[in-house]
């Protein structure tokens, strides 16, 4: 796979306030995104299966392990906006308040709250994602802590999340 056709991920990495972390992007020409906000993540590599490569990715750009990721929403590139024929695929989990957060990529790294970012550089889909991701956190409060091998689809969480669908009109 190369990098125009490889699988995006990103992390929702959700504080107990509903805050996300974001990443401002470097302002540089040369790559996609320059100068937004952006959850932390990129291209899959050839064999790595989406979670690993999200993981992968958040940790070498924020030195954060996400000891477990949940399945958030997938959905083509070309319907917001890009240009690339590949998937983008987001996942979430909580932050577990004590690991230490470092920015190895872009300008910034730090925790956003959902009011302060209408008045941030960043793409239309940034916020519907979010959204998802509170909506999916909020739903597995309800069924307890979500712990490694949890199932989805008894939460309902599934459900709900299955039935997104973005089109190049939300932009």
């Amino acid at each position: 796979m190369n990098g125009e056709t490889s699988p995006v991920c990103g992390v929702v990495l959700l504080r107990e306030d509903g805050a996300a972390l974001l990443q401002l992007r470097d302002d540089r020409p040369d790559i996609q995104d320059p100068g937004i906000w952006v959850f932390p993540g990129g291209h899959v590599e050839a064999g790595e299966p989406p979670e690993a490569g999200a993981r992968r990715e958040f940790l070498e750009e924020t030195r954060y392990l996400c000891d477990h990721l949940e399945p958030l929403v997938s959905f083509d590139a070309r319907s917001v906006g890009y240009s690339g024929d590949y998937p983008i695929i987001f996942f979430w989990t909580r932050f577990d308040g004590k690991q230490a957060l470092e920015c190895c990529e872009g300008q910034e790294l730090r925790f956003v709250k959902a009011e302060e970012v209408a008045l941030l550089p960043r793409r239309d889909y940034l916020t519907r994602v979010w959204d998802l991701a509170l909506a999916a956190s909020a739903i597995s409060a309800e069924h307890g802590q979500i712990c490694e091998g949890h199932d989805q689809s008894n939460t309902g969480g599934s459900d709900v999340l299955a039935n997104i669908e973005y089109h190049a009109s939300d932009q």
